[in-house]
């Protein structure tokens, strides 16, 4: 098959002379079929335009990107409010937020409050993103994770 060929069966002497006479490459589509398939085709053109499909597909892919955001079990309420500005702008922009509580030393005694600090956090941000994953000790890090919501 191919354009300007009759599709058909033909032997393979028969179709490599009318790829010759086209000026055409002979390209076998798939050689597990009885008959296999073959097209005739300008290869070069084909791999060009097969590539310009995969960029365009590539550059309406999203791209995440993940920001991070450390508290620690006893953030104050300015900070707090600072950190939080920030990831309501985080949001804002598309990016992933990754909101974390770093426990130092013997701070992991203070586990609930870290839990309290992201869930309040997540609580405020509802109408800027979704909470993807609940607060999780992982470690010395209580760690949540926030998607921003999509923009109509």
């Amino acid at each position: 098959m191919g354009d300007n060929v009759e599709v058909g069966v033909y032997s393979l002497d028969k179709a490599k002379e009318l790829s010759a006479e086209l000026e055409l490459d002979l390209v076998e589509i798939s050689p597990k079929a009885k008959p296999p398939v073959c097209k005739i085709i300008d290869y070069k053109k084909f791999l060009y335009e097969q590539k310009k499909r995969e960029k365009t597909l590539k550059s309406k892919a999203t791209k995440v990107t993940i920001k991070e955001i450390r508290f620690g079990p006893q953030t104050d309420e300015h900070d707090y409010e600072f950190k939080k500005k920030h990831a309501i702008k985080f949001l804002q922009e598309g990016a992933k937020l990754k909101a974390f509580v770093f426990f130092k030393g013997r701070s992991i005694i203070f586990k609930e409050q870290g839990q309290i600090l992201l869930l309040k956090l997540a609580q405020e941000l509802e109408e800027y993103g979704k909470v993807e994953q609940l607060p999780k000790l992982e470690g010395k890090r209580m760690i949540m994770f926030i998607a921003p919501k999509k923009v109509k």
